[in-house]
């Protein structure tokens, strides 16, 4: 069957008509897993620019790679060496580039190189023990100042701000210790003074951080050492000096990630606003603002799922939101009346681009995917909506992705299949960047929800609160919520919904799935679904995150029981399909395998892969590949050809 279609040039276009969820595109899984890169940090040095590159093409390989001013590329850090850290597990912070010369962990053996120019790497540790991140240049003292997690020395890695010697010796000196976790030192424009952020146990850096200062000695170790701000409420993020030595840094002592400073010993707000000015620190080397001069920043924010970028006159505390065609920014780097920064659009991909100040206007140097440009696929791609809903007494978030295909039509009153994200973190945020991942789903017919749901970033510490002992419930709410409203709006079949998540995502999915009967199917890609093991066995960054997100363990034993969807199998009555990485150090492979040998066991479909050389989250292009058709096989035999209804 087809329909005639008259377009607006007034030309005829033929379309098939066709169920939802059967219709071909060319937006294929090979294309979501070769034609794209992941761009990670960007290093801004002397004249040219550096960032931080992840291949699925080379295993996910990690490189440096520079940008000269006159446009030509290279990479800095050649095969076999990949840059990257894991440190905290998540990484982050793993490269350093100060007059020219390159510092950066390698992943393979966690040794620190340095490299001059083009020069051979030449390793400056020799702790294979140890994991490095977050590195700055103490020049005057010839060191790097880093954060170090040192493993082997007992029951959990032992994290510290180390000093590490540029001689050649490999000598290491620990100048600040006794808290569970650092990140972010930061030195002084001149050099006396060092700020650095900690936490401890059961925090993680959203709930509740301390900003501290201390003086370097003629002997270059830290004394007189005085916390300026945060607490075990009060959330710090990336404090740095401005040209003139003053402190600045992100609170959220008001509910809202705003700017403040420490001006004669005291704290004070810069930039009151309603908005987000930070982001949930799960990697290091994060940063949401840099200087233009002592009287100016170039900053980002969020509000209600948009992030903005814009000039502060910190004298003044006036803010001016630029005009830009992103709508999601991140790694902003100033140099000069230049800012660079990775920003990405809902009809964009990730891009690292310059932002000129003066002019006003934007250079991309680097794209993630060419596939934005191809003006043939762009007819395919689906534009999002933000969607705001009701769900219980909150008012929840997400955006939503039509189905979008220019050779297709629907059957007459037919409603698109729905398939619903939920994100990770749990304190992470649906992303309005253009992702060929999801748009692999809508082309092919399939409508998308991707749900900010209570306990999300970017919309106030209350909000991200929401899922205070309450994990398992309160994001498992939002997703079945936003499937109702979109169904009662006419915009999904509610009978045929999928969900779909990744760690904590997977462990939402699993609940969905699992203790309710709303979702005809879904996909846990390397998910939780054991929290007494997961409490038990996880890493040291997460290892009390579940006494914020559940309770005391084991004095709430019972409710890490009731909230785990593996010992309640029986009550599943639909498929699940599993991904899961055999390396994963984070949500390890046994949370998926169990599951899913219960769930096959009571013969009901149940798909299992188990990926080789892979961690928390596909990096290899054939592994990215694979789990999209697996997936996308999944739901067609079993959601869309065999028409499963309530």
């Amino acid at each position: 069957m087809k329909r005639t279609d008259v377009t607006a040039d007034a030309g005829i276009k033929e379309r098939v008509v066709a169920p939802y969820g059967a219709w071909r595109s060319p937006v294929t899984s090979g294309l979501v897993a070769l034609s794209g890169i992941a761009l990670q940090e960007v290093l801004v040095d002397g004249d040219g620019v550096h960032w931080i590159e992840g291949r699925p093409q080379e295993g996910g390989r990690c490189v440096v790679v520079r940008r000269e001013r006159d446009g030509t590329v290279s990479d800095l850090t050649p095969a076999p060496f990949n840059v990257r850290t894991r440190a905290h597990e998540y990484g982050g912070g793993a490269a350093l580039i100060a007059g020219g010369v390159l510092y950066f962990s390698n992943y393979t053996d966690s040794i620190l190189y340095k490299q001059e120019g083009r020069n051979a790497q030449v390793a400056i540790t020799q702790n294979p023990g140890a994991r490095y991140a977050d590195m700055r240049l103490d020049a005057a003292r010839g060191r790097l100042i880093t954060v170090r997690e040192l493993h082997g020395e007992g029951p959990e890695p032992v994290t510290t701000l180390t000093g590490i010697a540029l001689d050649g010796t490999g000598e290491e000196t620990v100048l600040v210790s006794g808290a569970d976790f650092y990140s972010t030192p930061r030195l002084s424009p001149d050099g006396r003074e060092l700020a650095w952020l900690s936490w401890n146990h059961p925090n993680l850096p959203w709930m509740g951080t301390e900003l501290w200062i201390g003086v370097i000695d003629s002997q270059g170790q830290i004394i007189d050492r005085r916390r300026v701000a945060g607490s075990e409420s009060e959330s710090i993020f990336q404090p740095e000096w401005s040209p003139d030595g003053t402190l600045y840094f992100i609170s959220d002592r008001s509910g809202w990630w705003n700017l403040h400073r420490e001006k004669s010993g005291a704290v004070e707000a810069v930039l009151p606003m309603a908005a987000e000015f930070g982001r949930a620190q799960w990697v290091f080397g994060m940063s949401t603002y840099g200087w233009i001069s002592a009287s100016q920043l170039a900053c980002t924010y969020f509000q209600k799922g948009v992030a903005y970028l814009a000039v502060v006159d910190v004298a003044t505390g006036a803010c001016t939101s630029l005009p830009s065609p992103y709508t999601e920014y991140s790694q902003v780097r100033v140099r000069g009346g230049e800012v660079y920064l990775l920003a990405g659009a809902p009809d964009q991909s990730t891009s690292l681009v310059r932002f000129d100040l003066a002019s006003g206007s934007f250079e991309v140097l680097r794209k993630s995917s060419a596939a934005a440009e191809d003006g043939a696929l762009r007819s395919y791609f689906s534009i999002p909506r933000f969607v705001e809903f009701p769900s219980g007494p909150r008012t929840a978030f997400g955006w939503y992705y039509p189905p979008t295909n220019p050779n297709y039509a629907p059957l007459p009153g037919e409603m698109p299949p729905l398939i619903v994200k939920s994100h990770g973190g749990p304190t992470s945020s649906a992303s309005s960047t253009l992702s060929l991942r999801t748009q692999y789903w809508t082309s092919r017919g399939y409508a998308v929800l991707d749900v900010d749901y209570g306990g999300s970033t970017g919309y106030g510490r209350p909000y991200r609160n929401l899922l205070h002992k309450q994990w398992g419930v309160v994001d498992v709410e939002d997703c079945l919520n936003g499937m109702r409203y979109l169904a009662a709006q006419g915009l999904a079949d509610g009978n045929r919904a999928m969900i779909t998540g990744g760690s904590a995502g997977g462990y939402t999915t699993l609940c969905a799935l699992t203790f309710g009967d709303a979702f005809r199917s879904g996909a846990s890609h390397y998910g939780v679904s054991d929290l007494v093991a997961l409490a038990c066995e996880t890493h040291k960054f997460e290892s009390r995150y579940m006494e914020w997100l559940i309770g005391a363990y084991p004095a709430e034993a019972e409710l890490y029981r009731t909230r785990s969807p593996i010992h309640f199998t029986d009550r599943l009555s639909v498929p699940v399909i599993f991904f899961q990485g055999e390396d994963d150090k984070v949500v390890p492979p046994n949370q998926s395998s169990l599951m899913a040998e219960a769930i096959r066991k009571k013969g009901l479909p149940v798909g299992y892969f188990l990926f080789q050389g892979e961690g928390h989250g596909f990096r290899k292009a054939e592994n990215i590949q694979r789990a999209l058709d697996a997936e996308l096989y999944f739901y067609d035999s079993l959601i869309v050809k065999a028409g499963l209804q309530c």
